[in-house]
């Protein structure tokens, strides 16, 4: 969820800096860079070379990196370098410091020159943090832009206990996660993504499909949450659980399961993405039991599965984006955009069967995008999360638009 993301990490002289080794790794798991700036107080609850080894960078303490070298650091530098900047644990001292300007230290001078947002995690004991100073400047530096993670309750270093212990790593990992969220091109945006294929009982254990393996759609999916989107999955058969942060996931089997738990969820969506290969016909007759090989019908009487892309085209409002997929072997361009015309489509996704590398049960893919005005983009052969970014992409601008 933080993949790609870079977050400096401050750490100030509070017993609570032993949080912060975890809180390093937390961020890491969750795919952003983490460097580490401490001040002088903090070395004696967390030495650098712990962080420097957890992070794979050095830390940064001193104004100078080799005094008899007359080297310094630059924390102008390393302030613009930060997507966020996140200081925990932040002590009573050092919040004082922000809203006076103080620049004693180093983290100091790396605050007051940061270009990013700024996230701060109060440590303290329970009086200190409910003095009216305290809060005063915490009121003081909200009001400046800066956000708090709220203390937890519970037993201080002083044998006291109440509001004033710093918050589990995993909650302020979820507070950044949050943060990156709130400001992402997809904010606010709820899409509904049908993925995999649907399986069409002959029997019990025979059933009519497809080879999607729902990896294209998985794709979307993630890039969708990356950029901020309320997610709702409807997923047919596939081989890999729900991502982290998906607001719902449904698993269906048949197409017509697929299109009844579809259909009232794009009624209260922005947006519609439909990735499925969804079985355009079932067996007219099913058998509830498995059938012996020599009870096996020589024909199977089919019938049409509803159609969920056109339900979702059929319903659509002016507010509402829809985007369907078109997998073809010959005269693909008209194929899509005769599917585009009839089923009321935004843009349409093309994939065609004779390119390598491309369609079902692979890593990669290799698509061309036509939109309602006519545009068409091409793209080369990429991996499927590199497709889905480029999809997106196309849908921002035309949203934007």
């Amino acid at each position: 969820m933080l993949s790609g993301r870079k977050i400096l990490l401050g750490i100030t002289g509070s017993i609570a800096a032993y949080k912060s080794a975890w809180l390093a790794r937390e961020l890491q798991r969750r795919g952003a860079e983490v460097r580490v700036v401490m001040t002088p107080a903090s070395i004696d609850f967390i030495t650098p070379l712990t962080l420097a080894t957890l992070t794979g960078h050095r830390v940064y303490s001193d104004y100078t990196e080799d005094a008899d070298q007359g080297t310094w650091t630059n924390h102008v530098e390393l302030g613009m370098w930060a997507d966020l900047f996140l200081i925990a644990p932040v002590t009573a001292n050092t919040l004082s410091s922000f809203v006076t300007g103080n620049c004693a230290h180093f983290l100091q001078a790396v605050f007051l020159s940061s270009k990013c947002p700024v996230m701060v995690a109060p440590a303290m004991d329970l009086d200190m943090f409910a003095h009216p100073s305290t809060q005063e400047n915490l009121t003081t530096l909200t009001a400046r832009g800066v956000e708090v993670i709220e203390p937890g309750n519970g037993p201080l270093a002083s044998g006291l206990e109440g509001k004033g212990r710093m918050a589990e790593p995993d909650d302020i990992a979820d507070a950044v996660e949050e943060h990156f969220q709130s400001r992402a091109p997809l904010h606010g945006k709820t899409v509904v993504v049908t993925l995999g294929p649907t399986h069409e009982p002959i029997d019990a254990v025979r059933y009519i499909g497809n080879r999607s393996s729902g990896k294209m759609g998985l794709a979307l999916v993630e890039v969708l949450l990356l950029r901020g989107a309320n997610v709702h999955v409807v997923a047919g058969p596939v081989q890999f659980d729900c991502p982290k942060g998906v607001t719902s996931w449904q698993d269906v089997e048949t197409a017509k399961e697929m299109h009844d738990a579809a259909l009232p969820l794009f009624a209260k969506s922005d947006i519609g993405i439909a990735v499925a290969a969804v079985a355009d016909v079932r067996p007219a007759m099913a058998s509830v039991k498995k059938l012996r090989r020599s009870d096996l019908p020589h024909q199977i009487l089919l019938e049409d599965n509803p159609d969920i892309l056109k339900s979702w085209g059929d319903s659509k409002t002016e507010d509402q984006f829809l985007v369907g997929f078109a997998l073809e072997d010959e005269n693909g361009m008209q194929s899509a955009q005769r599917k585009m015309d009839t089923k009321n489509l935004d843009f349409i996704v093309l994939n065609e069967l004779s390119d390598d590398g491309a369609g079902f049960q692979t890593d990669t893919n290799k698509i061309t995008l036509v939109t309602k005005g006519g545009e068409v983009h091409k793209f080369g052969l990429k991996p499927k999360p590199e497709v889905a970014a480029d999809i997106l992409d196309t849908l921002q601008r035309l949203l934007n638009a």
